[in-house]
């Protein structure tokens, strides 16, 4: 019974700490501009973040090539994160 109450208490800890890191990286994107084009769910000027997610799902080389046109501006508007905040934005991206 115990393990069952200590399994329970770290299931909801690791649920709270994706929902913080999620709102971290919203925050990330709103700061860096993405947010001007993009939506979560809607498209804006800009496919929503989900629509990315889909269109590159499955494929292996999504990453390097969504963090390649933020960081160089080629295909995107260059992005004003970090090098290393845009694989951190690319991910959450992509695993929506």
């Amino acid at each position: 019974m115990k393990s069952i109450v200590i399994a329970a208490v770290l299931a909801v800890g690791m649920v709270g700490a994706g929902a913080a890191n999620a709102a971290g990286e919203a925050d990330l994107a709103q700061k860096s501009g993405c947010a001007m084009c993009h939506a979560q769910d809607t498209k804006k000027m800009g496919p929503s973040y989900k629509d990315i997610a889909a269109k590159y799902k499955g494929k292996g080389d999504a990453e390097a090539k969504l963090v390649n046109a933020l960081n160089s501006g080629t295909g995107h508007q260059k992005s004003k994160a970090s090098p290393e905040e845009n694989v951190v934005l690319v991910k959450w991206i992509l695993g929506m």
